[in-house]
């Protein structure tokens, strides 16, 4: 590092990392909740350095590199890591300390008296360690480095109640899936080095440019990252794990399953850019998985009854909408979506873990009901998140929404791959979004309660602990969208600040009123999903829907669209029947047919062992008896000769 304060927010993974070991080694042997404090002030201090690096940063149109140590250094191979900090790795490193500094101050209080109080937290600062050096990383393996990082917290993290078998399975599902995508990475990785002889970002980025448009090599890489991006973002075909992966606790959905991990896909499209101008086809690639995947996931959300569960489909759908903008060239609106589904998405998931703290673990939606007159403060905030991802004007959602809206009605990257049809299907998705956000509001919050007796008598607001942090997000849910300002009309703050890193991709923008026009259109579709979802369940107070809850369409949506029943018999009974008949093999064959030959075997081998003590003088010993022998029947061939 150096004197330049931006370079000082090179400390932030590792103060993150000096956090969780402390706690994992001695974290048990402290009262509650200094393991918590602890690993809250290492988060937060993180944030002051991301605050004061972003502060002093300015208008640079070069990032600050901190070189950390040099890897493999042999002829012909440089694989350096180091950090490079610029403005598209602070505004990441913001939201990830802001966001996780307030999860972890929410965590004091939503697992206050677990029996690994300690562990959460150590495994909690693991992750934002591991979230960091991937978004710092100046080089691709680097970020391989906290690729891997947070799908190992993650599985730490998903099974962290690991005494009841669903959320281990749920953990070991999350793992093995993103081991497919990261597959994609390791072999773009590969043809990388091959096609630019090297794994820096900046150098790639820069020879891109110098390649025909629409080159082979660079569809894919493009097409490879994608990959690995679809298994880290749930996007279609591997957004299975992430639905599960509400089997961890609340404040982990909050973190990773919402504002940091599951946007690391986005992010290395993003930081990618460069490569992904030069292939329209890669670029067409991303932008139709993602469109599909915004429109299956807001179908499916519509027929699930778990309060979390409803809002992971949510995810997995406006990051649709966040692969479609990076998709379409408008790289600058896909980061300006990330960091406003960070505020209003956790701040939905804080809500309903206020909830289900409340209601002693209940997160069926079909038995609550009533609770802002039991809980004012935590469905205040919901209703704000809630009206924010529906897109409602002047809040986050409505500004980063609007604006990957009008970028693929206007996207010239994508002539002829569809950007017209793939606006209507974005269109399509957002007013079912408004549809069953407004159902998930209207059901926990609203009408008469539900609540089971036992229930009733316990609900209550949450602890200032965790109230405090839906509140600061709720508020920064309300005033993050004005970075972002629609440019045809408005001084606009992130476009030009991303600049540099992203560059600026070719959009052939309608006239002016017809701009406002689609901006009308984008309102008109959240207020007429909000509007549905208020005649249905308030007004009929679900009768509608509780008629179509037989149909087929509901039972699809219901099972997440039949890819787990897809992937149980295309791959997983066939490698459990193919490990069956191995087991029989194993017991029938070799351990009862072969008995005997098992035990000469197991006699000869531990004959062997003997010889196998692990010291040099013993072998040296070994050696010259065997070169003694070998020269003994030599002479003795010769003399009977």
């Amino acid at each position: 590092m150096t004197g330049d304060p931006v370079s000082w927010a090179a400390l932030a993974p590792f103060i993150a990392l000096l956090g969780a070991v402390v706690n994992g080694l001695f974290g048990r042997r402290l009262r509650e909740p200094w393991p918590g404090y602890l690993a809250t002030a290492a988060v937060a201090l993180g944030f002051v350095l991301s605050l004061l690096a972003f502060a002093t940063f300015g208008r640079r149109e070069v990032g600050v590199a901190v070189r950390l140590w040099d890897y493999l250094p042999v002829a012909g191979l440089d694989l350096a890591l180091g950090f490079h900090l610029d403005q598209l790795s602070l505004l990441m490193m913001l939201m990830i300390t802001g966001v996780g500094a307030l999860i972890h101050l929410y965590s004091l209080g939503y697992m206050h008296g677990d029996d690994g109080y300690a562990r959460y937290f150590s495994a909690l600062n693991l992750f934002i360690a591991a979230m960091l050096v991937l978004v710092m990383a100046d080089s691709y393996l680097l970020m391989f480095v906290g690729w891997e990082g947070v799908g190992v917290c993650s599985f730490l993290l998903i099974g962290f109640w690991y005494r009841q078998k669903r959320n281990p399975d749920a953990a070991r599902k999350a793992y093995i899936v993103n081991r497919i995508g990261d597959t994609g990475f390791l072999l773009a990785m590969f043809l990388m080095y091959r096609t630019f002889g090297t794994l820096q970002i900046a150098d790639i980025g820069a020879a891109a440019s110098t390649f025909a448009f629409g080159a082979g090599a660079l569809t894919g890489i493009g097409v490879l990252l994608m990959v690995a991006a679809a298994g880290k973002s749930a996007q279609l075909p591997l957004q299975v794990w992430l639905p599960d992966a509400m089997a961890g606790p609340t404040p982990v959905s909050a973190l990773i399953h919402a504002a940091t991990m599951v946007t690391a896909g986005v992010y290395l499209v993003a930081r990618s850019a460069p490569l992904f101008a030069q292939s329209p086809d890669a670029s067409a690639v991303v932008a139709w998985v993602g469109g599909l995947t915004a429109l299956l996931a807001a179908i499916v959300a519509l027929a699930q009854t778990d309060i979390k569960r409803i809002l992971a489909y949510s995810t997995i759908s406006q990051l649709g909408f966040m692969f479609v903008a990076v998709g379409v060239g408008a790289y600058w609106v896909g980061i300006f979506h990330v960091l406003t589904h960070a505020s209003f998405k956790a701040l939905l998931f804080l809500s309903a873990g206020s909830v289900i703290h409340a209601l002693g673990g209940e997160q069926d939606v079909r038995r609550m009901g009533g609770l802002r007159r039991f809980m004012p403060t935590t469905a205040i905030t919901a209703l704000i998140g809630t009206l924010a991802i529906a897109g409602v004007p002047l809040l986050a959602g409505f500004f980063s929404k609007d604006a990957i809206l009008l970028h693929t009605f206007a996207s010239t990257l994508l002539a002829g791959y569809g950007a017209p049809l793939l606006y209507g299907v974005l269109l399509l998705s957002a007013t079912l979004t408004a549809l069953y956000m407004g159902r998930w509001y209207l059901v926990v919050f609203e009408g008469e309660p539900r609540l089971s007796v036992e229930a009733r008598g316990r609900v209550h607001e949450s602890p200032r602990v965790m109230t405090i942090p839906l509140v600061v997000l709720a508020a920064a849910t309300v005033v993050v969208g004005y970075i972002g300002l629609p440019a045809f009309a408005f001084p606009n703050w992130i476009a030009p600040y991303l600049e540099p890193v992203t560059g600026t991709a070719p959009f052939a923008f309608p006239p002016l009123w017809i701009e406002w026009l689609l901006v009308g259109v984008a309102v008109l579709a959240s207020l007429i999903g909000l509007a549905m979802s208020w005649w249905l369940y308030m007004v009929q107070r679900g009768v509608p829907v509780s008629r179509l809850g037989s149909g087929r369409l509901a039972a699809f949506a219901r099972s997440g669209a039949g890819f787990d029943t897809l992937y149980r018999n295309a791959a997983v009974a066939p490698a459990e029947g193919t490990s069956a008949a191995l087991a029989v093999l194993d017991r029938d064959v070799l351990d009862r047919g072969l008995a005997a030959s098992v035990t000469t075997t197991g006699w000869l081998a531990r004959g062997i062992t003997l010889w196998q003590t692990g010291f040099v003088r013993d072998y040296a010993l070994t050696m010259f008896v065997g070169m003694v022998a070998i020269v003994f029947v030599v002479l003795l061939a010769v003399v009977r000769s």
